[in-house]
């Protein structure tokens, strides 16, 4: 779809007003700070759904009702009164979705609700309520297993039923752009940092490390990644509400190309810890790299990443070792 220009945002002192689905989430919560201290005000929906440990969610809701300008909605996006929700709200920011590769495989009715169901009724809603622009968190894994660096004008050919609902949700949102809505996709390449969901490899790997278990290895770890920081995304996506363009998807990436392999080399130094390798073989629907083009981010978004991969990942070492000594603290 050709891209669409937008309208100069409004001059007006008052706060802008937006929306962010998945506010309790990694990604959302951090978002929604963001924007309040952009000057936005927020209006946060999570479901709180099980698709990772909820209590995680509901502690970052938590912090987030008592920060002044953001209140929360708690439900289902397909059950919820949206238009309401989004009346006088200039921006929706719609990040909520069910994520994961392999939990695709046998639960692809649930990505279903929560991926494509969802954000139609997201698209749906944001018309109705006179919403100017709604930006999607889309992903890399709808370019499957494409030639690299992953070009947003390039055939996507997802390999799972995650990427698959995702670049339906996307198709929803970008074929909705036009006169009266503006949309804006961004996909995301594997997101970390402090507070990363529990699912997430480099989570996963460091909490094995400091805690003398095993690293579940899937595949032979030469596996390359496109790791992109936390803080990088929520500044590539707070930029996305006044970007000039719409209808198209961009890539948000940060920049790196770092094996698994490599990534286990950082972990030994960051923690001192003799790592135990459980091998195994590769799993169902892990593309083997994800390299990302960014001249659109660069062009549409003025973004540049801003920490690199090793910075980065020592700050979510860090913040998993509090953790685990916070536990250990609380079953002393």
């Amino acid at each position: 779809m050709e891209s669409v220009p937008h309208p100069l945002p409004p001059t007006s002192t008052r706060p802008r007003r937006c929306v962010v689905t998945g506010s309790a989430g990694f990604i959302g919560s951090q978002l929604c700070k963001r924007l309040v201290r952009d000057g936005w005000s927020v209006v946060g929906i999570d479901g709180f759904t099980d698709s990772y440990d909820p209590v995680e969610k509901v502690l970052r809701a938590g912090s987030l009702v008592r920060v002044a300008g953001i209140s929360l909605i708690v439900g289902d996006l397909v059950d919820l009164d949206l238009v309401q929700a989004f009346k006088g709200a200039e921006v929706v920011f719609h990040l909520a979705g069910r994520a994961g590769v392999r939990a695709s495989f046998s639960g692809e009715h649930r990505y279903v609700h929560d991926n494509i169901l969802a954000t139609e009724r997201v698209i749906q809603a944001a018309e109705r309520a006179g919403v100017r622009r709604v930006v999607y968190a889309s992903s890399s894994s709808v370019y499957g297993d494409g030639e690299t660096p992953f070009r947003e004008d390039a055939v996507s050919a997802p390999i799972s039923p995650y990427g698959r609902t995702k670049l339906e949700a996307e198709h929803c949102c970008l074929d909705a752009a036009g006169a009266d809505l503006e949309a804006v996709a961004l996909r995301y390449f594997t997101v970390y940092g402090p507070g990363q969901r529990p699912d997430m490899g480099l989570r996963l790997f460091a909490e094995a490390a400091l805690t003398g278990r095993p690293i579940t290895l899937l595949g032979d770890g030469t596996q390359r990644r496109d790791f992109t920081y936390v803080c990088d995304i929520v500044a590539a996506t707070a930029a996305a509400a006044d970007a000039p363009t719409s209808g198209l998807a961009i890539n948000v990436g940060g920049g790196s190309d770092v094996s698994i392999l490599d990534v286990l080399d950082l972990l030994r130094s960051f923690t001192g810890a003799e790592l135990i390798i459980d091998e195994q073989p590769f799993a169902r629907g892990d593309v083997r790299v994800t390299v990302a083009d960014l001249s659109r981010a660069r062009s549409l978004l003025g973004f540049e990443a801003q920490v690199p991969f090793d910075a980065g990942f020592e700050r979510e070492v860090a913040w998993v070792r509090e953790r685990l000594d916070h536990q250990m603290v609380l079953s002393a």
